[in-house]
């Protein structure tokens, strides 16, 4: 197996997939930023994303044998698809592909023992103790992703629509939210049908507006979702994880409503996923850009 001199850190996710190259001292030397690159949805083309990616973060002829690649990829669970990535990168003097839930967890707290909360448009939780990983929670828009903004989303409609039937008081969070269905529940109902986790999470910052304006239905909804990221956070905590980092672009939003005692213990994450896939990757970080 050929040395690495150069380690390359890829996030490979369903937004967007991000590149970072570091020397053997940490120093970042270059970066790429590509389209989405979900391999269950599309493997050849998210691959193509990935070298593409790949190609913009490292100079044009770069001596690919002297760098180890460190891949975050959305969803990946098994060994065979690890291997199966691997195989689409040849030429590199090693690829290491994990989880991206892995590769946050190691950004945010380093190779050492730590947890990490992810709070976005879905929720999950992970912790690495000693050999041993765990996820928690997460399990899809269905069947999980408590705490998340498309669960709160879901949790504001479903109390608008009762609102509108008369099951429940009529509040100030049913009145702006229906607006958006013409005060239709037939609407609503269709507009449902067709809705992805992503259509209900963008309602979460009018929904967190209306709950810092005092809506008191608005807070109940946003004190649910700030419980279910405290059962994470307790959770993670009895598997060990002492420092345990929020991340996602609904954590911050969401952290006014936590118990005191779990918003004191979630911290902010010290790097990124394309860091922490190359800490994966046997490389080393440049700690003057350590964030705080």
């Amino acid at each position: 197996m050929a040395t690495a001199r150069f380690f390359l850190g890829v996030d490979g996710g369903a937004t967007r997939c991000r590149a970072r190259l570091r020397n053997s001292s940490g120093h970042e030397l270059g970066h790429g930023v590509g389209p989405a690159s979900n391999i269950y949805i599309d493997f050849e083309a998210a691959m193509q994303v990935v070298r593409e990616t790949i190609d913009s973060a490292i100079a044009p002829g770069a001596a690919r044998e002297a760098i180890a690649v460190g891949l975050s990829l959305a969803g990946l669970s098994e060994d065979k698809d690890a291997e199966r990535v691997a195989a689409a990168l040849p030429g590199f003097a090693r690829v290491v592909a994990v989880n991206d839930a892995v590769a946050a967890c190691v950004g945010a707290n380093g190779l050492s023992d730590g947890g990490l909360i992810i709070a976005g448009t879905g929720s999950a939780g992970i912790a690495r103790v000693g050999s041993k990983t765990s996820i928690i929670g997460g399990r899809g828009f269905w069947l999980g992703d408590d705490g998340s903004a498309a669960r709160l989303g879901e949790a504001a409609l479903r109390a608008t629509l009762r609102a509108l039937d008369g099951l429940e008081p009529m509040s100030g969070l049913a009145r702006a939210l229906a607006v958006h269905f013409g005060g239709d529940p037939l609407q609503m109902t269709r507009w449902a049908a067709e809705a992805k986790p992503s259509d209900y999470g963008a309602f979460a910052p009018q929904i967190l507006d209306l709950a810092k304006s005092g809506d008191m239905r608005a807070c109940e909804i946003a004190g649910q979702a700030a419980k279910a990221i405290a059962a994470l956070a307790n959770t993670l905590d009895a598997l060990g994880a002492e420092r345990i980092a929020l991340v996602g672009g609904f954590g911050e939003p969401l952290r006014p409503y936590l118990p005191p005692d779990v918003a004191k213990r979630l911290v902010r994450p010290r790097r990124d996923a394309v860091d922490g896939a190359i800490l994966l990757a046997g490389g080393a970080l440049d700690d003057a850009e350590r964030s705080p």
